[in-house]
């Protein structure tokens, strides 16, 4: 199986860190982004710019009907999921492969519900992107996409054709043997860092120097812990420290997704954060306070913003 026409929809800061790459590798008219209404309106209007270079990416609506796409990427955040699972109707073929690399630990099952699970395969990412106004500089050496079969100790069919587009297109991978502890180790960084930054509003670079937010962000891990713990998801001291020395060397001043959708006055991830494990909390007979609060003050600031309270 080779990957050769590959979709996307989400042209955000993570959409920007494949877009550039997969258009100037794939054959023209190989490379589409998927979008409708304002969305697709400022794209055709401003494009994108990425590390000083602006691009004009090829555009077709939900609507738009042709040839399925042998590997779709979504990439909008995980309250636009719903929406996005929708719009790649007309994308997907009996042979197309689909990453759905949103935050949070379930946007597989909620793709797979509808398309099938033949279709997925498991993803994320990690990387240090702002995007404003449809601007963002970053290293594209400094993120990465990790994805597989839950089991990876042999490569399916699925992983070996992405892993082929991927050192095609210089996309930096990694391919985990256990891609649920790998989602898991994810979802500790959003839930104890992006989110503690955010609920402050402050980069990541706060981390360096303030003694009281990484008390909450190590409240915050001990929770999402013992949460995965009870699901069994083991992480070493080894995994906990190498996270702590990654926040701790994060650009200084990058902010999460969260922290520009705060400022922006627009709802946030914060359900498949906080929200989430105050619900496996619930589930499992686990008490999770410090998450509990952390959830209830990120929808309180929604609902201001919202000009409710």
């Amino acid at each position: 199986m080779k990957i050769e026409k590959v979709t996307l929809i989400g042209m955000g800061a993570a959409g920007a860190f494949f877009a550039p790459r997969l258009y100037n590798w794939l054959d023209k008219g190989n490379f589409h982004i998927v979008a409708e209404g304002t969305r697709k309106d400022r794209l055709e209007k401003y494009g994108i710019t990425v590390n000083g270079i602006k691009y004009d990416f090829p555009i077709v609506t939900p609507s738009t009907k042709g040839d399925p796409a042998d590997l779709i990427i979504i990439a909008t955040k995980i309250t636009d999921l719903e929406q996005a699972i929708k719009d790649i109707k007309n994308q997907v073929g009996k042979d197309t492969i689909i990453l759905s690399i949103q935050n949070g630990l379930d946007s597989e099952e909620r793709v797979a519900a509808v398309y099938g699970w033949k279709h997925m395969l498991y993803s994320y990412v990690r990387m240090s992107i702002d995007m404003v106004n449809g601007h963002t500089d970053y290293n594209p050496s400094k993120g990465c996409i990790y994805f597989g079969e839950k089991d990876n100790t042999v490569y399916s069919e699925k992983v070996l054709a992405v892993k082929a587009l991927f050192d095609e297109c210089h996309i930096a991978y990694q391919i985990n043997d256990d891609m649920i502890h790998g989602m898991w180790y994810k979802f500790i960084a959003n839930v104890s860092e992006s989110v503690p930054s955010a609920l402050v509003q402050v980069p990541y670079g706060a981390f360096r120097v303030s003694d009281h937010l990484n008390a909450i962000r190590l409240a915050a891990l001990e929770e999402v812990i013992a949460i995965a713990k009870a699901k069994g998801i083991e992480f070493t001291k080894h995994e906990i420290e190498e996270e702590h020395k990654m926040v701790m060397n994060i650009r200084f001043d990058y902010k999460s997704s969260l922290l520009h959708d705060i400022k922006a006055k627009q709802h946030t991830e914060i359900e498949s954060f906080s929200g989430a494990v105050v619900r496996f909390g619930e589930e499992l007979g686990i008490p999770t306070p410090v998450n509990y609060v952390i959830y209830h003050t990120f929808k309180a600031i929604e609902e201001r913003n919202d000009g409710l309270i």
